[in-house]
């Protein structure tokens, strides 16, 4: 006889760790198609030959993001359609098909083609992965204030969309350097693709099991009242600027995108010229991603003790610390040299990790904010603006880089063989990069997010949330970490 999923009080499943992995195979779905992005500017530097024009380009397309997100939340909000499941699943899924092709569409390999042409294939080819992307995972962002409304439910919510995360871009990280990457430490254009169409079914996969184990336990009243006033765009944002946690949260994602994008380029220039070994950077990178994997589990009793904004601003801090150590060189490149990067990277990784564990948990929390203070939740509108400036800054912040980068002395056409001075430069470039990353994540979380622990609290009794059964269960070991 088959076993019945317990159930709670409203008659839903109850949450457990069966929502936990179906979200993280959500943000694992959406990594297998956005971890290629990291590859992007040296495809299009290196073997495409674009240089500046790659800088240039990055920033028009930000230029549709400007479109795309907002209107795609607020037609998600302004959507009154009663789905079979959910609506947020149904987009999804749409999404979802379109990504298995969509992420391949920026790496079409014609390196011999007019410059002129080239600027066509990587505007059209960014269109139609931002698009489908953009309806993919501005829904799965404002799922999570649907999935549960326990402040520790979604503290887990989060921890496990960052191991989705991280396994998505595990993948990518270490396996393609060896795959893309001749032995001279040459890019190969045309295996990207192929990897790019791999990678977008794998997704495709994913989000599926993430669909089919998503329960919506915070059911929205959908009435189809043509009396009520239209959405407005222009006021949900005007409403978004007033709502702190959701700016701070955003400065606080940019600054991270800006670190975690933005250095991308010189960083495999690093391991490309300056420690002449490009096969060996997706192992590094992996390595400093131990502290993020040894922190997630521990996230919901520290978010219990001390409180999601307390903590992502001492993990702000710790990236501070490590963006200064990374200034430290030593002459002529010694093996002493990798060893005090790869320290760096971890302390880097262990600030950046406390931050990215609960850092969907905070926007959850400011879609409820906006709530508390307008009345109106909006969480499509509030997530695809939060996306939106992400965007920004994983465009913008590369093209900046990348345009310092050759102010530099970067040159596309070297390839793996970068002029030593030169690959220095991109040494210090990578530490202010993370530097001002750091910067941007403190300033957001410590000074411009109000939600600390006290005020959360209140929050949550004035929205008629029961505060105290909430605490009561951060005692609690028995549920799913």
């Amino acid at each position: 006889m088959k076993k019945q999923p317990k159930l709670d009080a409203n008659g839903k499943r109850a949450f457990g760790i069966r929502d936990c992995l179906a979200y993280a195979a959500g943000d694992l779905g959406c990594n297998m198609s956005f971890a290629l992005k990291s590859t992007m500017s040296i495809f299009w530097t290196q073997f495409m030959g674009m240089d500046l024009w790659y800088a240039l380009l990055l920033i028009v397309v930000q230029v549709w993001d400007a479109i795309n997100d907002p209107l795609i939340g607020s037609v998600v909000d302004a959507d009154k359609h009663k789905y079979k499941r959910n609506k947020f699943l149904t987009y999804i899924w749409a999404g979802s098909i379109g990504l298995i092709v969509g992420g391949a569409c920026c790496f079409l390999p014609f390196p011999n083609a007019p410059t002129f042409a080239k600027a066509i294939i990587f505007i059209a080819g960014y269109v139609v992965w931002d698009a489908f992307y953009t309806v993919a995972n501005v829904p799965y962002g404002s799922l999570l204030a649907l999935i549960s409304n326990d402040v520790k439910d979604r503290a887990s919510l989060s921890a496990w969309r960052s191991i989705g995360s991280i396994f998505g871009n595990m993948l990518p990280m270490v396996i393609l350097p060896f795959i893309i990457y001749d032995n001279d430490n040459n890019l190969i254009g045309e295996r990207v693709f192929i990897a790019a169409l791999i990678m977008g079914a794998l997704g495709f996969i994913c989000f599926q099991f993430m669909i089919r184990n998503t329960e919506i336990r915070i059911e929205q009243d959908i009435t189809l009242n043509e009396e009520k006033p239209k959405f407005n765009v222009f006021k949900a944002f005007v409403n978004f600027m007033k709502n702190r946690p959701a700016v701070g949260a955003t400065i606080a994602a940019m600054g991270m995108f800006i670190g975690m994008q933005g250095a991308a380029t010189a960083v495999t220039v690093i391991f490309q010229s300056y420690f002449k070994n490009v096969k060996i950077s997706g192992i590094v990178q992996l390595f400093a991603m131990i502290p993020i994997v040894c922190f997630t589990p521990l996230a919901r009793k520290m978010v219990a003790r001390f409180g999601k904004k307390e903590l992502a601003t001492f993990g702000s801090i710790c990236s501070i610390v490590a963006a200064l150590a990374l200034f430290i060189v030593t002459p002529n490149n010694t093996g002493l040299d990798l060893i005090l990067y790869i320290v760096a990277q971890l302390i880097f990784s262990l600030g950046l990790g406390i931050y990215s564990t609960v850092s969907w948990a905070m926007m959850g929390d400011a879609i409820d904010y906006n709530e508390w203070k307008t009345g109106n939740r909006e969480e499509g509108t509030v997530y695809s603006l939060h996306s939106f400036f992400r965007k920004l800054a994983q465009g913008v912040g590369p093209a900046l880089v990348l345009v310092i980068m050759v102010a530099l002395g970067y040159v596309g056409e070297n390839e793996g063989n970068q002029v030593w001075e030169v690959a220095v430069r991109m040494r210090y470039l990578v530490a202010a990069t993370y530097l001002f990353s750091a910067l941007l994540q403190f300033i957001g979380l410590g000074l411009v997010y109000n939600l600390d622990k006290k005020t959360l609290n209140k929050m949550n009794a004035e929205l008629g949330r029961d505060v105290e059964a909430i605490e009561a269960s951060t005692e609690s070991n028995d549920e799913p970490a």
